[in-house]
C-alpha cells in the first residue's frame, strides 16, 4: 500500500505568469514539479497522465490557475518515485489485468465450469455439387461458367 500519501492545492498563476504566453502549460508542469520536490524532498517526480491532460485542457496558452493533486511515494524496480495525479482521478490498471487474454477473461467470468468452444469453419461446396442439386449459381459464379464454355468452344478440335 501507498506509504506517504498527500493532498495539495499547487497554485500555478505566479509561476507560469513568468513565462510567455505560448510556454505557459510547459511552465506550470515545470512549477508542479519543482513544488512537489520541494515538498515530499524528492527530485524524482512523476506526473499522471489525467493531471498532465488537465493542465493541458485549454491548449499551451491558458493553463488553470491552480490544481488540486493527490502525491503517494510509489516503487518500481527497487527504485523510489513520487507520483503525482489530478485528485480524484481513476487509480492506475494493474499490469497483471491488462494481460490477461479474452478467453482468460471469458474463463474467469463462466467461473471455469463451462469450456468455450471454438466454432469450427463451415465446409464450402464444390460447383459440381451445387451443379447436380440444381440451386443457383451465384452471380461471378455463372460468369466463369460462361467464359469456360466460350474457351471450350473456340479451342475445339481443329
Amino acid at each position: 500500500m501507498v506509504e506517504k500519501e498527500r493532498i495539495y492545492v499547487i497554485p500555478l498563476r505566479r509561476e507560469f505568469l513568468k513565462a510567455p504566453r505560448y510556454k505557459r502549460s510547459r511552465k506550470a508542469i515545470s512549477a508542479i514539479r519543482q513544488f512537489v520536490s520541494k515538498h515530499m524532498k524528492t527530485d524524482d517526480v512523476k506526473i499522471g497522465p489525467y493531471l498532465n491532460l488537465e493542465v493541458w485542457k485549454h491548449g499551451k496558452k491558458n493553463p488553470p490557475h491552480k490544481v488540486k493533486v493527490r502525491t503517494y511515494v510509489d516503487k518500481k524496480d527497487d527504485k523510489e518515485f513520487v507520483k503525482v495525479e489530478l485528485f480524484g482521478a481513476p487509480e492506475e490498471v494493474k499490469e497483471e489485468e491488462k494481460k490477461k487474454t479474452l478467453k482468460e477473461k471469458i474463463k474467469e467470468k463462466i467461473g471455469g465450469k463451462k469450456e468455450v468452444k471454438e466454432e469450427e469453419p463451415k465446409k464450402q461446396e464444390n460447383l459440381e455439387d451445387i451443379k447436380v442439386k440444381g440451386e443457383k449459381l451465384p452471380p461471378k459464379e455463372k460468369e466463369k461458367e460462361n467464359i469456360r464454355k466460350s474457351d471450350q468452344e473456340t479451342s475445339g478440335p481443329k
